[in-house]
């Protein structure tokens, strides 16, 4: 079973960029929808972004326009590009896979997804 690892977390000013990367044990091209989720304190994890095993990519509507997940195949590592950051982007963020495509989205069951990582955690301050 593939094993997940983020990083890349840290603290920014509002305004800022992070790049978080998920190192995967196992080669996911073409075989896992992957997804980066977040949960906030005090409130339910969400979908932020899935790339499914086509290339085709899903966004949570607040992200559009300042994410981009992306793939780095020869090195198995997924990345969430994190562009003009807000205060409410502080969450830790979570890495996660599906095995096999289809229903890649950031609306999809949160159950579907069979790996996580363990998190890494982004603070942005205003």
């Amino acid at each position: 079973q593939v094993q997940l690892v983020e990083s890349g977390g840290g603290s920014v000013q509002a305004g800022g960029s992070l790049r978080l990367s998920c190192a995967a044990s196992e080669y996911t091209y073409s075989r896992y929808c992957m997804g980066w989720f977040r949960q906030a304190p005090g409130k339910a994890r969400e979908g932020v972004a899935a790339l499914d095993t086509d290339g085709s990519t899903s966004y949570a509507d607040s992200v559009k326009g300042r994410f981009t997940i992306s793939q780095d195949n020869a090195k198995n590592t997924l990345y969430l590009q994190m562009n003009s950051l807000k205060p409410e982007d502080t969450a830790m963020y979570y890495c996660a896979a599906k095995l096999g495509g289809g229903y890649c989205y950031t609306y999809s069951p949160q159950g579907y997804f069979g790996y996580w990582g363990l998190g890494t955690q982004v603070t942005v301050s205003s």
